[in-house]
């Protein structure tokens, strides 16, 4: 498939659902509406599409119209009134914890993953993914136990993360260069851990202090809470955590406003002296919409404090279809994220346009359409997304003798032969994938993905791999050989996920 045909089947994939029947929870119907036959006429689908089109349109206008909410008397959180479930990203517990207490609820995660590429590399690593390590191995990505605390408007999280995302997530951050003391092993055990106070101004307050998830890119850490397993570029190139202090505040029920001032882009240390600094905007005019914008302003090249990043992450959810009592499908959603970003000054040219110094930008997105059925104990997903980045400045970088990593030891690059990350140097790559998950219950999935992954450039394991010319750490390079790199993969990805 060329990469320019893929945007145009994702939009003809998504519009689809417009003929689809509209949100049962937000549309108010007659006396009569229980005798509407399944099968309806053309002139039925185009009213029913007609209506859902002024429905959505209504919110986005603030115009008065008689909604059932939920009862949030007992609670009274933002976002409350609404059954957020559906959203990807987000925790689908319809009931949350289990095991909730009135000052700590503990939180379990495991994640367990097998994938397969087409390649077979002989040294069985991948290239190229956060949530992915090993090939043709049960990985244990992620174990994690922690719990949130609250007590007299005091507030905590703290969730201790094991598995192979200790390794992968932390290689990426070379902060903990700049001085002693290796922040990296401090820190790489923790996916979250902050403590923080509930103001009660508003609809609330919170400010908090430490590591938290960023979510810029949509997709979560945990990918138990993702409509799909491997996430297009757009989400795994882009932070997953920051480190600093997160101001929440809630001016109401449906808007949230995040205020930002960390170390750094997905950095555990400061390489510069400025800090970080960022915002979230997250609205919810209906149950059934969310819009999510995501924009950071920082300098996040070592030792170049005169170069400045900019990044915009901003993605729009759309439940449009929703009839929980259905025999069939029950749900039906869509998201779509836009990211626009760059690097520039310090010898590095942003887009270029008014500048001769190389090309330091970042463009790229991503589209996914989730149905669910079988009672919301099944999903099935179709999405994928591109890139486009001349500069590099956020590729995943590979693995063994392709590292360009620094060893801090001989103050050279880890691998023998590191991939090129040089600033003008191009990255396009486009992926597509499809997903069928089971959820017997809400605490545990069994997810089945192949996805499929192409760059114009080499980037993903071949197999050869990149570790040796047998495949293992230690064995002598010979001349001639080098890491395996090529244009494309295509891979099946088994996981089982659960949470508690």
């Amino acid at each position: 498939m060329k990469t320019r045909l893929l945007p145009l089947c994702l939009l003809l994939f998504t519009c689809s659902a417009v003929f689809a029947e509209s949100d049962s929870t937000n549309i108010t119907k007659d006396a009569t509406a229980s005798t509407i036959p399944v099968k309806r006429h053309a002139t039925d689908i185009r009213l029913r599409a007609k209506e859902m089109t002024q429905d959505f349109i209504a919110d986005f206008l603030n115009k008065s119209k008689k909604v059932k909410h939920r009862d949030t008397s007992a609670t009274a959180d933002p976002f409350s009134q609404f059954d957020l479930t559906w959203l990807n990203g987000n925790d689908r517990r319809k009931n949350g914890s289990p095991f909730a207490g009135k000052y700590f609820t503990p939180i379990v995660m495991v994640d367990v993953n097998y994938t397969a590429s087409n390649w077979h590399p002989i040294d069985n690593t991948v290239v190229g993914s956060t949530a992915l390590a090993r090939n043709n191995e049960v990985e244990i990505s992620l174990a994690s136990l922690g719990g949130e605390f609250q007590y007299d408007n005091v507030r905590a999280k703290i969730m201790l993360q094991f598995g192979t995302r200790a390794e992968v997530v932390p290689r990426n951050d070379a902060s903990w260069t700049r001085g002693s003391y290796n922040i990296q092993d401090a820190y790489r055990y923790f996916s979250e851990a902050y403590g923080g106070y509930h103001f009660n101004v508003m609809h609330g307050i919170n400010v908090d202090a430490g590591i938290f998830m960023s979510y810029v890119g949509l997709f979560s850490y945990y990918n138990c809470e993702n409509w799909t397993y491997q996430p297009s570029y757009t989400s795994d190139n882009t932070p997953w955590f920051f480190n600093g202090v997160r101001i929440q505040m809630f001016p109401s029920m449906k808007l949230k406003q995040e205020i930002w001032i960390i170390n750094g882009w997905q950095t555990y240390g400061k390489f510069n002296n400025m800090p970080g600094l960022g915002s979230q905007t997250t609205w919810s005019p209906r149950e059934s919409v969310r819009v999510v914008s995501n924009n950071y302003f920082g300098t996040d090249v070592e030792n170049d404090p005169n170069c400045f990043r900019f990044h915009s992450d901003n993605s729009f959810l759309f439940r449009y279809f929703n009839k929980p009592a259905s025999k069939g499908v029950t749900k039906g959603a869509f998201s779509i994220t836009g990211d626009l970003g760059f690097q520039s000054g310090g010898g590095l040219g942003g887009f270029g346009l008014m500048s001769n110094n190389p090309q330091s930008n970042f463009l790229s997105w991503m589209a996914y359409n989730n149905i669910w059925f079988g009672k919301d104990h099944f999903s099935w997903c179709v999405g994928g997304g591109q890139i486009h980045n001349p500069g590099r400045y956020l590729v995943l970088a590979p693995t063994g003798q392709a590292d360009p990593n620094t060893n801090i030891q001989t103050g050279s690059t880890i691998g023998s032969m590191p991939y090129n990350l040089s600033a003008g140097t191009p990255f396009d790559a486009w992926d597509l994938s499809t997903s069928l998950s089971w959820m017997p219950n809400d605490f545990i999935t069994f997810t089945l993905q192949v996805i499929h992954r192409q760059a114009q450039e080499d980037y993903f394991a071949g197999h050869g791999g990149v570790t040796s010319p047998n495949g293992y750490e230690g064995t002598p390079l010979t001349p001639g050989w080098a890491p395996d790199l090529v244009k494309q993969e295509t891979r099946a990805i088994a996981a089982i996920m659960v949470r508690l």
